[in-house]
């Protein structure tokens, strides 16, 4: 089947591109920043006299066919000076432009106000692009500079939990967003037990938010993608860019190996919270640390505007050790993720572009632990192998056209345990368990203007999951209870599972001003995410679909209205969004993890439902930007197998609001503001305590139906650049988390006080807040 597709949408084109429309050329090219060489991910070029245009695509590449005349073209992109070019078009037109980097000032402001309405001519429904720029002006815990935190300001987003880079979309889990970075799946995006992402700032170039309409392009998730693309790397000269904050320094190094040819970027990160700490420490705690590192490195190489390849890659490792002061119990707990992407992009001609990928991702976490007599470790990760082919056709500026496919090689360790008592005696040891898949995926998506009102994005996507043996299948009774197993070894059928994902976005404009726009979308899922709710640890466990496991899938359906004001310069849009959720997975009531069992036997399955309106006012350009995001939504579980079989997800927010301010005072001094206002999250504790045996027994309320206070907090930072040296330059951050030192309630706990028997027992709940004010100072310099 993947052959016959090849043929038909593959070379079909590819030989019919020779028999050309007579009187009809092609302009196109590469759209790059003057300085470093990079390409840039989403330029505008807009045509003057038909007052229509294109954007580049991923890799800085654009191309427009139209008929023989004259035409007066403008290239622009935020941030960058415009340039505009008049061209006589007789025959295919190469042109690469370079556009300069500059403070949008008040005379460039009209001019880049000219096609800054691509919110409303185009089809995308919740997508936002983020800058680094734009992330970098906004106050940080901490002072680290992070995007997943960034991505949680804006509508339609939850925050995981205080200080977590955590996020949930639309009423989807947090296994349900595709997080990728140069195309290589991030399966667990935290460091510092999630309160900071993986993504180092300085090693990214842009990040793109898709929440709804997702393209055909992108599967395997049901609410979004986050999809973050690292920096080429200049190709011009040598810059360094590093920073020392208060628990993590950095260092970026970038530059051409062959000038205008050739570029290699190298960027670390890493805390030493560990080595601060340890001269204050007593010496019987000398062995306790913390600690986080990643690296991002890519190398590229140009061939010719026809030909390049791509290689980068991510490395990332936290580690926790803890020793008892008399060494009677020690902890070990490494995780993180490995990524490589080998890329190279041809252009077969002017109108036919192709990226193929081949992409390796791991993600793993270890718990050792070790006492007098006992001795445990646990093991969980995923490992990936991709390869991909994406294809670009640009036939007429009105139409452009998308297909490809997809392969990966999953191999799940979902959850091994082993462990032994005493010296020699051995009570559980079991090999690490692995499971195997395959999943792969067809797509075809055309983005065509019918008419100069009405254009519409359409796609298919045709998927499919294979689980290999050997794996297990609980065999139940009527009423649940299990009865016997079923073990599949490598000699029995693969199961299969396989559908059709349709996808639409359509927008209808009102005048030059405002449009209106509709998508629908149909996902499936084919990976879990299972958390226990018991754990504070990252050890929540990826699975594959299996016999017992069935695929989620996805309904959702979006309109929006999106209008701007001032030329341009104040886009604002309101969007209400519906979303159905089937095959959602929870573990059963009273759920105790049990070495050697298999997870998926302690599963049950049920849907979700969330709906809500998401209102977006961004404040482009001037000495004032920022935005205004407000979400008021509900989310819902539905779970036959548990005891409460209707409450609202952990995860649901009545009400979401995110202000953020960035005020340039001068070229040297400018101020950061965030405030921010959240329902407090769902949440179950116990409502009764009895005694049996002379033990204490809880009696719990309904799932979920205890609501934490609502969440608020102020932050705000400065930025001081320093005086300009010939080819250095520095600046100052200083900034204020939770500026008015509000005591937002992280958790609930209850103890025990007094004694039993005398009358004086009582079991007490405690709040406890994580953060309270905190002030940071960081040094960033470039040379």
């Amino acid at each position: 089947m993947i052959i016959a597709f090849l043929q038909v949408i593959v070379f079909y084109p590819i030989k019919s591109f020779a028999q050309k429309k007579q009187n009809k050329f092609t302009i196109h090219g590469y759209i790059r920043d003057l300085s470093s060489g990079e390409e840039l991910i989403g330029a505008t070029v807009y045509i003057k006299n038909l007052e229509k245009g294109t954007v580049t695509n991923s890799y800085g590449y654009y191309s427009i066919s139209l008929q023989k005349g004259k035409y007066i073209l403008l290239y622009s992109y935020m941030g960058y000076i415009s340039k505009k070019i008049e061209v006589e078009l007789k025959n295919d037109f190469h042109k690469n432009i370079n556009l300069r980097s500059s403070a949008i000032q008040a005379e460039e402001v009209e001019i880049i106000a000219e096609r800054t309405d691509v919110n409303i001519k185009s089809t995308d429904i919740g997508k936002i692009e983020l800058q680094t720029a734009t992330v970098k002006n906004i106050p940080a815990l901490l002072g680290e500079v992070d995007i997943l935190k960034t991505i949680q300001l804006l509508p339609g987003v939850q925050s995981a939990g205080e200080g977590n880079s955590g996020f949930y979309v639309r009423g989807g889990g947090s296994d349900q967003n595709l997080i990728l970075l140069d195309e290589a799946v991030v399966y667990n995006t935290g460091h510092l037990f999630g309160f900071f992402s993986v993504f180092n700032a300085d090693a990214i170039k842009n990040t793109t938010l898709i929440k709804g309409g997702m393209p055909a392009n992108y599967g395997g998730r049901l609410s979004s993608v986050v999809d973050v693309a690292m920096k080429n790397g200049n190709d011009k000269s040598y810059h360094f860019d590093g920073g020392i904050g208060v628990i993590s320094s950095r260092l970026t190094v970038e530059g051409p190996l062959l000038k205008n040819k050739s570029s290699f970027m190298l960027s670390g990160r890493r805390t030493y919270l560990d080595v601060l700490i340890k001269p204050f420490v007593k010496e019987k705690f000398k062995s306790n640390a913390y600690h986080f590192f990643d690296l991002n490195t890519k190398l590229s190489y140009r061939f010719s505007d026809k030909d390049r390849i791509f290689l980068s890659g991510y490395f990332g490792r936290d580690v926790f050790s803890f020793t008892s002061p008399n060494s009677a119990f020690v902890i070990s707990i490494p995780w993180g993720n490995t990524t490589t992407t080998l890329r190279w992009n041809h252009l077969f001609n002017e109108k036919l572009f192709l990226n193929t990928s081949i992409i390796y991702n791991d993600y793993n976490f270890k718990f050792n632990m070790e006492s007098d007599k006992l001795k445990m470790l646990m093991y969980s990760g995923i490992k990936d192998i991709n390869y991909k082919m994406d294809f670009g056709y640009y036939p007429a500026i009105a139409h452009k056209i998308k297909f490809g496919l997809n392969y990966t090689y999953h191999t799940f360790t979902p959850s091994s345990s082993s462990a032994s008592i005493g010296d020699d005696i051995e009570f559980n040891t079991e090999d690490i368990k692995k499971k195997y898949a395959h999943e792969s995926a067809i797509y075809f998506l055309d983005q065509y203007d019918v008419s100069d009102r009405l254009k519409i994005n359409a796609g298919l996507r045709f998927s499919t999951f294979t689980i290999v043996p050997p794996y297990s299948q609980l065999i139940t009774d009527e009423d649940g209870n299990a009865i016997d197993t079923n073990y599949f070894t490598g000699e029995d059928e693969n199961t299969s599972y396989f559908g059709l994902e349709p996808r639409i976005n359509a927008r209808f404009t009102i005048n030059k001003k405002s449009s209106v726009k509709v998508s629908f979308m149909h996902t499936k899922q084919y990976i879990h995410l299972v958390s226990n709710a018991n754990s504070t640890l990252p050890t929540d466990v990826w699975v594959p679909s299996t016999k017992m496991v069935k695929p989620q899938s996805g309904d959702q359906y979006s309109i929006g209205y999106f209008r701007n004001f001032f030329d341009n310069k104040v886009e604002t849009s309101i969007e209400l969004y519906y979303k159905k959720m089937n095959n959602q997975i929870e573990y059963k009531d009273g759920y105790i993890e049990t070495m050697g069992r298999e997870l998926e036997w302690d599963f049950v399955f049920g849907t979700g439902e969330s709906y809500g309106m998401e209102l977006f006012i961004n404040k482009v350009f001037g000495k004032t930007t920022g935005w205004i995001g407000y979400t008021l939504s509900k989310t819902t579980r539905h779970f036959e197998d548990l005891i409460t079989k209707d409450f609202p997800a952990k995860f649901d927010r009545t009400h979401d609001l995110s202000i953020v301010v960035s005020h340039k005072f001068t070229d040297r001094f400018s101020i950061g503001t965030t405030f921010i206002y959240g329902t407090g999250i769902a949440t179950t504790l116990p409502i009764n305590f009895y005694m049996i045996d002379n033990s204490i027994a809880n009696d719990y309320m309904p799932r979920n139906s205890y609501r934490i206070e609502p969440y608020h907090r102020l932050d705000i930072s400065a930025r001081l650049k320093n005086k300009k040296e010939k080819k250095f330059s520095s600046e100052w951050i200083f900034s204020i988390y939770n500026v008015y030192n509000h005591k937002n309630v992280y958790f609930i706990y209850f103890t025990n006080e007094g004694i039993l028997g005398e009358g004086d027992f009582s079991n007490k709940a405690y709040k406890v807040s994580l953060f309270p004010i905190i002030p940071s100072i960081a040094w960033n310099f470039n040379f």
